[in-house]
């Protein structure tokens, strides 16, 4: 028999899900905009490496309301003259639904608009008009809902609302088994009010990839003020508790933590572009 050599794994043939969960915490006005600006030279960056990139991006709901404070601040999708709470938008269950993907951020801060999302979904492909612009609109979430970004990100994976049979999916096609999952998320705090604990939010995105733990990344951008003193965020205080975030990226097999006080989050996602390249290389779909 001829000898082939080792056979090669399958790899995601540039098939990324990315998924990001962005706290919407008084705090993050800030943090959003860096996000929104590191976001094209992260995306150019990984785009650079595969000859053929097919994208899933979503950005999850980390709030279970949509309420409009002023509906003058509508600037697309709802009637600046209309009633509060909707302001005359075609809200749905979706929208106030956690982890669902964010088609419409509304409150101080956020775009307070429908985003213009290609297609029917609540996400972001490949072919996407305007990425960059579509990408900011739904990352700006604004600084007037809820910190809950593990449980957010725990809702947005599991198997009901990504269901590709069922219409009334709020997430419908968005995981692929044949796709690198990657998560990132942007939180200021401690996240102390997500529910369940490190153990069942690593149990989420385990199970969201059939239990291969080299079929998925994530990656957090937050406060560093439990590492010491003379940190980013914080320099003169300290934390005598580690952050449950940080410890999320030390319990998965490819997890990497940064600080969300530097000034750019571009050399922190540039910095681990290759972790993500090699990971979709050696990838093996399911089945």
């Amino acid at each position: 028999m001829p000898d082939f050599g080792p056979q090669q794994p399958a790899g995601c043939a540039g098939k990324i899900d990315f998924l990001f969960v962005v706290s919407s915490d008084g705090t993050m006005s800030f943090s959003q905009k860096e996000l929104v600006a590191s976001l094209p030279g992260f995306m150019d960056a990984i785009q650079e490496k595969f000859s053929d990139f097919d994208y899933h991006i979503l950005s999850a709901n980390t709030d279970k309301s949509w309420v409009l404070e002023d509906c003058s601040v509508c600037t697309e999708g709802c009637d600046p003259q209309g009633e509060l709470p909707h302001c005359s938008a075609a809200v749905t269950a979706c929208d106030k639904m956690l982890g669902a993907g964010v088609t419409f951020p509304v409150g101080k801060d956020a775009s307070n608009r429908l985003c213009a999302i290609d297609g029917e979904q609540r996400y972001l492909t490949t072919g996407q008009q305007d990425l960059d612009e579509v990408f900011a609109c739904t990352a700006r979430v604004g600084t007037y809902g809820s910190p809950l970004t593990a449980e957010a990100m725990v809702a947005a994976l599991q198997p009901a609302i990504n269901d590709p049979e069922d219409p009334y999916a709020c997430n419908r096609g968005f995981l692929r088994d044949d796709a690198l999952l990657v998560v990132t998320l942007i939180d200021d705090g401690f996240d102390h009010y997500s529910l369940g604990t490190v153990e069942d939010w690593v149990e989420a995105l385990r199970a969201a990839k059939n239990y291969d733990d080299d079929a998925f990344a994530v990656l957090v951008l937050t406060t560093d003020v439990d590492l010491g003193y003379h940190q980013l965020c914080h320099p003169t205080e300290l934390s005598g508790t580690k952050n449950p975030l940080r410890r999320l990226t030390e319990q998965v097999a490819h997890g990497w933590t940064g600080s969300i006080c530097m000034d750019s989050f571009v050399p922190f996602f540039t910095e681990h572009v290759d972790d993500l390249v090699e990971l979709c290389d050696q990838f093996v779909p399911p089945g």
